[in-house]
């Protein structure tokens, strides 16, 4: 048995700024590194996700040709070398495992439906690792963060989401989003409490 931290897309695009940016994402970032930081005993693997979308096209039309509707269509992001993609610099890439890229060519909100340089999805990395429990922290809340949780249930592992490090595009949302995935069976959690559990 093993645990495995999943960062979910803090990216220059989604944080402050960014072509998407959402408030606290700059946070989240620092809060993430500090924790792991004070933490790295705790976890066997640590795995992050970077949308990482096709210059050319509309990526199976997940960018939107005239005004997006914020719901599956999105004004360009985290195009693949650009900026906007890498990892915020707040991130400490040195702590990071494995690295999964996502939404090359389709549209793709879970860290599940990315896949490493070598080509393995991130369900057979950490199946490989023999990982049964995963904490999901990153961007955003309401929509890859509850994505990559929901998938990760699906893959039978016991998640957690440790709330103080993720952040939302809106609140409402994202307070509907984790509370569909404590119906699903996960867990919710601030990171400070993760020792005493």
């Amino acid at each position: 048995m093993a645990r495995a931290l999943l960062i979910v897309d803090v990216q220059n695009d989604f944080t402050e700024g960014g072509a998407l940016g959402v408030t606290g994402g700059t946070a989240v970032a620092e809060g993430v590194t500090a924790y792991l930081r004070g933490n790295t005993r705790r976890y066997d693997l640590v795995l992050a996700s970077r949308d990482w979308h096709d210059p050319e096209g509309s990526n199976g039309g997940h960018f939107a040709d005239g005004l997006p509707d914020y719901i599956d269509t999105w004004p360009r992001h985290c195009v693949a070398g650009t900026p906007g993609a890498d990892y915020h610099p707040a991130i400490d890439t040195a702590l990071v495992d494995v690295h999964v890229r996502k939404g090359q060519g389709v549209p793709a909100y879970s860290l599940f439906e990315g896949t490493t340089d070598d080509g393995s999805s991130a369900g057979a990395v950490l199946s490989a690792h023999g990982v049964t429990e995963v904490d999901v922290v990153g961007i955003a809340t309401d929509h890859c963060v509850r994505a990559s949780a929901l998938d990760a249930i699906e893959h039978g592992l016991h998640v957690r989401v440790l709330t103080d490090l993720v952040a939302g595009v809106a609140p409402d949302p994202s307070t509907t989003a984790l509370a569909e995935i404590v119906r699903q069976g996960g867990e919710l959690m601030e990171s400070a409490a993760v020792g005493d559990r």
